[in-house]
């Protein structure tokens, strides 16, 4: 396995706003300015697409096809691979060195990414949902069978919640309960783990970034007590007065802290929410890069306009350096730090221009 995953050249055709597009990174740390609107996360999203077969910003492929097209392509070369991936109406196929693959392992064992984007601020804000999508994000890179049993575990859970809602018979849906608490709970375990990793490598960069050692904690809280089989039984009775599942790990929490254990959604102020989001995504390259001993492509979307000047500079001095960045703003004033051995890309009306 490679020391550092590094994308050579990414083709784009037909996606989202993109009828054509080459762009060839350089190792290092490679800027790519633009006004807003011009595809700069469209780009940064077909690389990730590329890359680990999913968006961070949706679960519909078919939503990246070019208006009015069938499909999209992408086509790469990433740390000597050739990647591609189709995508028509309801069908995807990817292939590695022109082989078609069957099974995702091999072809997501390539590389690594880590996704920054201002949009973060929802890992806070938002439900559940969001910060559970975050560590399956970084579960599925760094634990091969994490995948398999999310896969699953979302198949059983999705045909137990149909028979409830359908009022099937009691066995029809029980049916269901075995293979929906063996995934459950090898990925509570999974999940466990993961947080236990993250939580020094979160703090650190929260103080890295921050300048000042708050008191912040992460906490996972499963959506079970102990025994999955045993509490699908129990809840009987309620799941058929709501007609779906009550527990699993489909109600898992990542609890995020302030000092005396409140919520940072309620108490923490704007700036401190950015910095935690910032940590929260560090914490994840640095994790990649431990657990797999091969630092991953940091793709990061206009972070930095809302950042003040110290964050903005903690966060650049912080960041691997041995790592391949792919960083898009709207200015280039508006990044700090040294970045004169920065390569940079400026994008317009589908267009790229080097400087």
């Amino acid at each position: 396995m490679p020391v550092i995953s590094k994308l050579e050249e990414i083709r784009l055709i037909q996606f989202r706003c993109f009828e054509s597009l080459v762009f060839r990174p350089v190792a290092g740390c490679n800027l790519i300015v633009g006004p807003n609107a011009q595809g700069k996360t469209s780009l940064l999203e077909a690389i990730c697409v590329l890359l680990r077969l999913q968006s961070p910003r949706t679960n519909m492929l078919g939503t990246m096809i070019r208006h009015g097209q069938t499909g999209f392509g992408l086509e790469g070369f990433c740390c000597g691979y050739h990647l591609q991936v189709r995508q028509e109406t309801g069908h995807r196929t990817f292939q590695l060195d022109s082989i078609e693959q069957k099974f995702a392992r091999e072809y997501l064992s390539v590389a690594r990414v880590a996704w920054f984007a201002n949009s973060d601020g929802e890992l806070i804000r938002g439900g559940g949902g969001m910060r559970r999508r975050y560590l399956d994000f970084l579960g599925t890179q760094t634990d091969p069978d994490y995948l398999p049993y999310l896969r699953a575990y979302e198949r059983a859970w999705k045909s137990r919640n149909l028979l409830l809602k359908g009022g099937a018979s009691r066995n029809e849906v029980h049916a269901f309960d075995e293979p929906l608490a063996i995934a459950g709970e090898a990925l509570a375990a999974r999940r466990l783990s993961l947080v236990c990793e993250l939580t020094p490598l979160f703090l650190q960069a929260a103080s890295e970034i921050s300048g000042s050692d708050e008191v912040l904690s992460l906490h996972y809280e499963p959506g079970f007590q102990t025994d999955l089989r045993k509490e699908l039984l129990e809840n009987e009775t309620e799941e058929r007065r709501l007609r779906y599942t009550v527990v699993g790990i489909h109600r898992d929490e990542l609890r995020l802290s302030l000092d005396g254990g409140r919520p940072v959604a309620v108490f923490a102020s704007e700036g401190q929410q950015r910095t935690i989001v910032l940590a929260l995504k560090l914490a994840q390259a640095r994790l990649l890069a431990t657990r797999t001993g091969c630092a991953p492509i940091l793709l990061m979307d206009d972070i930095f306009g809302e950042l003040d000047v110290g964050r903005r500079e903690r966060l650049l001095s912080h960041l691997p350096s041995e790592a391949q960045k792919i960083i898009t703003t709207t200015s280039i004033e508006g990044i700090f730090g040294d970045i004169s051995h920065a390569s940079c890309f400026r994008i317009e009306q589908g267009q790229f221009t080097e400087n």
